[in-house]
């Protein structure tokens, strides 16, 4: 089992608890203005609020298993944020007139993924989902017109904006002591798996991108760029 040092993430929990203060503190967005989105969004924002709505049993226990108590507490108000996530897309949704869904393949499939080992591995796959979110989340911000669908996704991104480094800077612990040649296959197996999640997204997401404003090729562009980043953070010695 690979451990971090004690304390290491006390500047996240805080990060966190601040973030926390600061949602209760606004409240919720204005749900009586109503939103008027376009079906390809409705469908595309139904598959990313089931993906934000697990409970994160196996990430929780897996990180109380690590050997660090506040990196574990940190961890479980990340999870906190994601279903919270799931919450503003549900309300979002049903301002819309929308239902939300009770599952989708794509979410069963890469929620097994993740549960395949332990802790690492389980990050890794998660940083994919939260590279795509920073794109996703910032497509819906600039380029939907719907106010209300801007703030929800507004809201989100900011979360988003420290979900990866927080995930990043517990990747690059446990990387710390790997060899060249661990590190070079992992990243090659942590991009095919992108290019995996890539083509998922761009094919059942792509109208709704372009609804927003965005190309799927300008998309796909963003979110490797973004991870392209995290890999060589990850792995620097």
């Amino acid at each position: 089992m690979t451990t971090v040092d004690t304390g290491a993430f006390t500047a996240w929990l805080r990060d966190f608890e601040g973030a926390a203060l600061l949602r209760r503190t606004w409240g919720d967005p204005d749900w009586s203005a109503g939103a008027r989105l376009e079906p390809a969004l409705v469908r595309s924002l139904q598959r990313f609020q089931v993906g934000e709505d697990g409970d994160g049993a196996r990430l929780l226990d897996k990180a109380r298993r690590a050997g660090d108590p506040v990196y574990a507490e940190a961890v479980r108000l990340f999870v906190a944020e994601e279903r919270e996530h799931a919450r503003l897309l549900g309300r979002l949704l049903e301002s819309a007139g929308a239902a939300t869904i009770s599952g989708h393949w794509t979410d069963a499939a890469f929620v097994r993924l993740r549960r395949l080992l332990g802790l690492r591995t389980e990050l890794m796959v998660l940083m994919l989902a939260e590279v795509v979110a920073l794109g996703y989340y910032r497509a819906v911000r600039d380029g939907v017109p719907d106010l209300l669908a801007a703030e929800v996704a507004g809201r989100i991104l900011a979360d988003e904006l420290r979900h990866v480094p927080f995930h990043r800077d517990r990747l690059r612990r446990s990387f710390r002591e790997s060899s060249r040649l661990s590190r070079a296959i992992a990243s090659a197996l942590w991009w095919s798996l992108l290019a995996g999640v890539l083509t998922v997204v761009v094919i059942g997401h792509g109208d709704a991108l372009r609804g927003a404003g965005m190309s799927r090729t300008a998309f796909a562009r963003e979110v490797t760029g973004c991870f392209r980043g995290v890999v060589a953070e990850v792995m620097a010695r």
